[in-house]
């Protein structure tokens, strides 16, 4: 029986053991860019690197924060990210729910479509959408921007939404017309609530989809809607890259979606955990 029981202790050592490289690896790249925010200028370009700062300092974040136009890329990334993750829910739920309760032939080809144009390539269609946003008279604006974006969040909304609704019984829905909803209703004060952890899953990858986007800002923004990421890649000069503003940046850039991922971690679980246990 001991035999058993340090057999078992020492697999589960081992795979903490495991687990914890693997976090580790994956969480190395953002510790290294936190770290490199608080070097001085010499530490940041010294040869070899070192992971630590030899001098805490701050100027950084200083240099960062007074570079023009900081305060305008902040609220124009907000903007955009919030434009983009609401356009994308309204647009995804009627359609992920019309494929999960309708069970047409027509929806699963809707379905499947939507899948491959989440695998074309952004670059692709980056120029059209150029003359699009030209001729509404919407470039370089946060809700043109937001448009672009939602190209990219929507079919991973739509998928995501799809499997969240059919895990919810159409019982449900019947108890609730039975009463006088009408389907449209069933699905705001039944569907939605139950599944609003898959909602909110959805959300947070619909936001971050837009919120760590490069090339339509890139593409579609000049100076009025530039978004932190295009702010970002401006941190250079004659001389090379600016690595301790441009790390300092990045690092407040990450600190929204770090926190909105903590807020919500509770309904991401029991978002991810929707569907998985029935009876």
């Amino acid at each position: 029986m001991t035999a058993v029981l340090d057999r078992i202790a020492t697999k589960r050592s081992l795979l903490w053991a495991l687990l914890f490289v693997v976090v580790a690896l994956y969480a190395f790249p953002f510790l290294y860019l936190l770290l490199t925010s608080f070097k001085t200028p010499s530490d940041a370009l010294a040869v070899p690197p070192t992971i630590l700062p030899k001098t805490w300092s701050l100027q950084n974040f200083t240099q960062a924060l007074d570079t023009p136009g900081v305060t305008a890329a902040f609220i124009n990334s907000v903007t955009t990210a919030v434009l983009s993750t609401v356009i994308s829910l309204v647009l995804a739920v009627p359609a992920a729910y019309a494929v999960s309760r309708f069970g047409t032939v027509s929806g699963r080809v809707f379905i499947v479509v939507a899948l491959v144009t989440r695998m074309v390539p952004p670059v692709a269609i980056g120029v059209p959408l150029i003359g699009m946003m030209k001729t509404l008279h919407l470039t370089d604006t946060p809700l043109g921007t937001a448009i672009a974006h939602t190209t990219i969040s929507l079919p991973l909304s739509i998928w995501l939404l799809v499997s969240f609704f059919e895990a919810v019984p159409a019982e449900l829905e019947d108890a609730a017309k039975v009463d006088g909803c009408s389907r449209l209703g069933a699905l705001i004060r039944v569907v939605l609530p139950v599944v609003s952890g898959g909602v909110s899953v959805t959300a947070i990858f619909a936001f971050l989809a837009s919120w760590n986007e490069f090339l339509f800002a890139l593409l579609l923004t000049a100076v009025k809607a530039q978004t932190v990421p295009i702010l970002i890649a401006n941190f250079q000069t004659q001389y090379g890259l600016q690595w301790g503003p441009m790390t300092a940046m990045a690092t407040l850039y990450s600190i929204p979606v770090i926190l909105l991922t903590l807020v919500l971690q509770r309904r991401i679980v029991a978002g991810l955990t929707l569907g998985a246990v029935k009876g």
